[in-house]
C-alpha cells in the first residue's frame, strides 16, 4: 500500500471534486476537510467520501455551483444557507461568523441549513481553538436510529464535537456521534467485506447483525441505549428546528446514489472565556483537570492521538490502499 503526502493527497481530492462539478472553493475546502480526518486516522471520514460526494455532485444530490450565503443575522446568531452544496464553504461561513460575533459579544451561535455530510465534527473547531474560543459542533444526518423505545430509524447518528483551547499546550477536542459507532465505520466495513461486532447495528427487520450491508439497511444502535437516544434527540432539534434543514427521516441515504437533495443542519457554537470567568480563570480551571486526569497513567488526552497520529501524516503521508488510490486517480483523471 503506497505512502502519500498529504499536499500530494490533497491536490488528488480536489481535482476529483472539481471534475465531478465542485466550484473551486468547494472541491478545495471539502478536500481539506477529508485530508484532515485521513490523516487523523478517521479513514471514515477521510478521502474514501470523495467517490461518494462525486457521485452526489454528478447525480444532483449536490449542487457543485452552489455558493453559501447569510440569509438571517441576529446580535450573536446568523444563519448560512449552504444552497445544497457540499457542506465545507458553508460551514466555514458558519464558523468564521461565530468567531467574530462570540469576539464582540461573547456568544455567538451559527447555524448552516441545506447542508450536505459535515465529514469530521472536530474539523470545524479547530480556527474555533486557534481563535482561543470554546466550541461546539453540532449536526444531524439521514436516518440511521430510532427514538426510545421505537424500531424506525428516524434520528441521524448525529455527531458532535467541542474544544476547550489550553494555554501552552494544544486544546482538548472532543468528537462523538451518538450510536455506538460512527456510521461510516460500517461503510468501510461493507467496501471491504468484513463483518462488524455484534451491538454495532440492527438489519432491517431490527435483529442484531454483523453484516455490515446488511447494517447500512438497516438501523444503528445509539451508544448508552436511551440516553445516546434523547442526546440524538436534542441535536436533531438543535439543528432542524432553529434553522429549518430538513430532518434525518426526512433526507435519503448517504450511502445510496439516488435520493433526494438531504437538506440537513449543522450549527456551531463559540463562546469568549473571557467574557465569563475570565480567561486567566478558565485556563486554571481546565489545566487543574488536566492535571487530575494525567494522575492516572493510563489517561489521554482527548485529541491526543489524534493530534499525534496527523503529526506523522504530515512527515512521512498517509497509506492508502491501491483500490482507493486508484478510483481517486481515476476520479481525478
Amino acid at each position: 500500500m503506497p505512502l502519500m503526502p498529504l499536499p500530494a493527497l490533497k491536490d488528488l481530492a480536489t481535482r476529483a471534486l472539481a471534475r465531478a462539478g465542485a466550484n473551486p472553493a468547494m472541491a478545495s475546502s471539502t478536500a481539506a476537510a477529508l485530508v484532515y480526518a485521513e490523516a487523523r486516522g478517521l479513514a471514515s471520514h477521510g478521502v474514501s467520501r470523495v467517490a461518494q460526494y462525486a457521485t452526489h455532485l454528478g447525480n444532483g444530490r449536490a449542487d457543485g455551483s452552489a455558493e453559501p450565503r447569510i440569509v438571517r443575522e441576529k446580535g450573536g446568531t446568523v444563519l448560512v444557507d449552504a444552497q445544497c452544496g457540499l457542506a465545507f464553504p458553508a460551514c466555514a461561513l458558519a464558523v468564521s461568523q461565530a468567531i467574530r460575533r462570540a469576539r464582540e459579544l461573547g456568544v455567538a451561535y451559527a447555524g448552516v441549513t441545506n447542508s450536505h455530510h459535515y465529514g469530521a465534527a472536530a474539523y470545524h473547531l479547530e480556527p474555533v481553538g486557534a481563535a482561543g474560543l470554546v466550541g461546539l459542533a453540532l449536526g444531524n444526518s439521514p436516518a440511521a436510529m430510532a427514538v426510545a423505545g421505537g424500531r424506525r430509524p428516524l434520528l441521524g447518528t448525529n455527531p458532535i464535537a467541542a474544544v476547550f483551547p489550553r494555554a501552552k499546550s494544544p486544546a482538548l477536542m472532543i468528537d462523538l456521534s451518538l450510536s455506538e459507532v460512527a456510521r461510516g465505520k460500517v461503510m468501510v466495513a461493507a467496501k471491504e467485506g468484513k463483518p462488524i461486532p455484534r451491538g454495532w447495528a440492527l438489519d432491517r427487520d431490527g435483529n442484531p447483525t454483523t453484516d455490515a450491508s446488511a447494517a447500512l439497511e438497516g438501523s444503528m444502535l445509539p451508544m448508552g441505549g436511551t440516553k445516546g437516544a434523547m442526546l440524538a434527540l436534542a441535536i436533531e432539534l438543535f439543528v432542524t428546528a432553529l434553522s429549518g434543514a430538513a430532518m434525518g427521516f426526512e433526507a435519503s441515504s448517504f450511502f445510496v446514489d439516488e435520493g433526494n437533495r438531504p437538506r440537513i443542519g449543522q450549527a456551531f457554537l463559540a463562546i469568549d472565556p473571557d467574557a465569563l470567568a475570565g480567561n486567566n480563570t478558565y485556563h486554571e480551571r481546565v489545566e487543574t483537570l488536566v492535571r487530575a486526569m494525567l494522575e492516572d497513567p493510563g489517561v489521554r488526552l482527548p485529541g491526543e492521538r489524534r493530534n499525534a497520529l496527523a503529526a506523522s501524516a504530515g512527515r512521512e503521508g498517509v497509506m492508502l490502499s491501491d483500490s482507493l488510490l486508484g478510483q481517486l486517480r481515476q476520479l481525478a483523471a
